[in-house]
């Protein structure tokens, strides 16, 4: 088994995200003005709040595992049942895991449980112009570009493209 393949998604704890940010990196390539960049200190406190207020029925909060480790992040946000789409967004935790596939793997796995878990038909999904990284990994994945606007670029996954 590859490592790629040792990536699973679980559903994020509340003591999976403080794992998660307890060795959190911010990543300066994710900052569209990097006047707002500043290092990450852990805060308990901080990270109660993140998590609390992403526990919304239009939010899915998925733990990136590698084995018993939290890596990152996937968030399947602005679910709307009636357009039958959600968007994604992926943050892997520093860059020792960043560049070895497993984003790539996670936004598959995500892609996959909004089709089949969620009953969804579109995954969209976007990155800041200069994060080349992001957009590669999406591209990657398998999502498709769609346009570039505002400092943004801009995807989509179709159900009926295939599965991941």
């Amino acid at each position: 088994m590859t490592a790629r393949e040792q990536i699973r998604l679980e559903p994020m704890t509340r003591e999976a995200c403080h794992a998660l940010f307890r060795d959190w990196e911010n990543d300066p390539a994710i900052y569209a003005d990097l006047t707002r960049f500043k290092p990450y200190v852990y805060d308990p406190q901080a990270v109660d709040r993140y998590f609390d207020a992403k526990q919304t029925p239009a939010r899915r909060l998925l733990a990136v595992m590698l084995g018993d480790r939290v890596i990152g992040e996937v968030q399947l946000k602005r679910i709307d049942p009636e357009r039958r789409a959600c968007e994604l967004s992926i943050h892997l935790q520093n860059d020792s895991v960043k560049g070895l596939g497993y984003g790539t793997r996670a936004e598959r796995l995500a892609v996959r449980y909004a089709f089949e878990v969620l009953g969804l038909e579109t995954v969209f999904a976007d990155a800041i112009v200069k994060n080349t990284r992001s957009q590669h990994t999406l591209e990657k994945a398998g999502f498709r570009f769609l346009r570039e606007e505002n400092g943004f670029r801009y995807y989509r996954w179709e159900r009926a493209w295939g599965m991941p």
